[in-house]
Formats: structure tokens, sequence, C-alpha cells
């Protein structure tokens, strides 16, 4: 089964958090190094910016597609 929505809710920040923290760990210039794509810590910040953006659009997309089926 599935995890819900509550748990997702507070583990994908989470484990968003422990990839920062390991990315800043292992990074020796941390916040001049995230810039190269190519570098873990690049994605280590993007993750957290991209997840809450997608979740955002697809809540707005279903509620539109509700609005439009009921109207």
């Amino acid at each position: 089964m599935f995890l819900s929505l509550p748990s997702l809710t507070v583990l994908i920040p989470l484990v968003s958090l422990a990839g920062l923290s390991y990315s800043a760990s292992v990074e020796e210039n941390f916040p001049q190094g995230c810039t190269n794509t190519t570098s873990l810590c690049f994605y280590s910040l993007l993750l957290p910016i991209t997840i809450p953006v997608y979740v955002f659009f697809h809540l707005c997309t279903w509620m539109g597609i509700k609005l439009f089926r009921h109207n």
C-alpha cells in the first residue's frame, strides 16, 4: 500500500533536509558550489523547491477539472 498524504507531507521535507545537510557536509564550497548543475548540491537545493511547485500545480489542475465537471 502507498504512503498516505499526511505521512508524505512530513516525509518529503525531511528527506530533502537530509539531502541538503548531506551535501552541505560533503561539499567544501557549499554556497558557491551549488550553481554547477553537475554538483549534487544543486539538485539537493532544487528538490525542495520542485516538489511543492509540482503539488501546487497538480492540485490546481485537479480543482479545475472538478469545477469544470460540476458546472
